[in-house]
């Protein structure tokens, strides 16, 4: 069975899993746990622990239990007090790492009630807060809701201390046939996993394959008006020795409405595909028509269509 390892963090990650878990694949996944906002912020203020947020959205989308219980897990507490918008996930991950001792060892175990087939790993066992450095005489911004809304004014990425990542995740890197860089936020979810220096010194040692599953929209304040190459652009500056070999991208379309509703409100637009340039820059690119709208008016990537169109790469591409 063919090995990958996922990189990534929020809901881009969440509905790319749910896909790859329908497929023959042993799949370890690389969860980012810098986040300080909502319930996942409050959770490691108070509790001093890493952020749980990513890591529980995760383990809903790979999980093989009934409706009625991953509907339990998400629910969140309305009413005002304490406990208002925690979801149950982040409260049940949270009073795990007391008792397992660890972020990891708390996974573990949901991964054994889900049913889970596959690794689930945070980046670091450590609270831990991303911090965006600025030109020398100005402020550094502080925490990834900080870091998010200034992107423009920030020169590196960097973390409050030194992290420590695990030598499962180093070892995951290299026995992997294929390394994938999820859709998602860009700076806050995917970069927080290549400024780790010991991440970078596993994929700089291994030549599987390193694939970027673009975003489908730009992130205000992120990503704005940024195309597919200028998006692997970014994160090849953050790579050492490695570079992007293959990218999924999108080629399809939505409805004006839709897009009407996505600029005036979110002021977010589709992301161009400029496949000339990624050829230029040597960039296999995949492209298809992966855009779903969830019952919500959600743009989602396709999940079936994602993860078959990695399978298809990977079949082909590693003997």
């Amino acid at each position: 069975m063919k090995k990958i390892i996922v990189f990534g963090g929020g809901t881009g990650l969440s509905c790319l899993l749910s896909g790859l878990k329908q497929f023959p694949l042993e799949v370890t996944t690389v969860v980012a746990v810098s986040d300080n906002g909502s319930s996942t912020g409050i959770l490691k203020e108070e509790l001093n622990i890493p952020a749980v947020g990513d890591i529980g959205k995760v383990l809903i989308s790979m999980a093989n239990a009934d409706d009625e219980f991953l509907s339990l897990l998400g629910y969140r507490f309305s009413k005002d007090g304490s406990l208002h918008n925690h979801p149950i996930r982040n409260i049940l991950l949270a009073a795990l790492i007391d008792m397992k001792g660890s972020l990891t060892e708390a996974t573990r175990y949901m991964c054994s009630l889900l049913g889970i087939r596959g690794t689930v790993l945070p980046l670091t066992e450590e609270k831990v807060e991303l911090v965006g450095e600025t030109h020398p005489g100005t402020d550094d911004y502080f925490g990834e809701v900080e870091v998010s809304k200034h992107i423009r004014n920030i020169v590196r990425l960097s973390y409050d201390h030194d992290i420590q990542i695990s030598q499962e995740i180093s070892e995951k890197i290299l026995s992997a046939d294929l390394i994938i860089f999820s859709p998602g936020s860009l700076y806050t979810s995917i970069l927080p996993h290549l400024i780790a220096p010991q991440v970078r010194k596993a994929i700089n040692e291994t030549s599987a394959p390193l694939m970027y599953v673009a975003n489908l929209v730009t992130q205000p304040g992120e990503t704005d008006e940024l195309s597919v190459s200028q998006h692997v652009d970014v994160l090849n500056r953050h790579l050492d020795q490695r570079k992007i070999d293959c990218v999924i991208a999108n080629n399809g379309s939505i409805d004006q409405t839709t897009s009407e509703r996505y600029k005036s409100l979110e002021n977010k637009d589709l992301v161009l595909l400029d496949k000339e340039k990624l050829d230029a820059m040597g960039v296999t690119t995949i492209a298809d028509d992966l855009i779903r709208v969830d019952s919500s008016g959600k743009i989602r990537h396709d999940e079936l269509e994602t993860a078959f169109l990695i399978f298809s790469y990977l079949m082909k591409k590693v003997n």
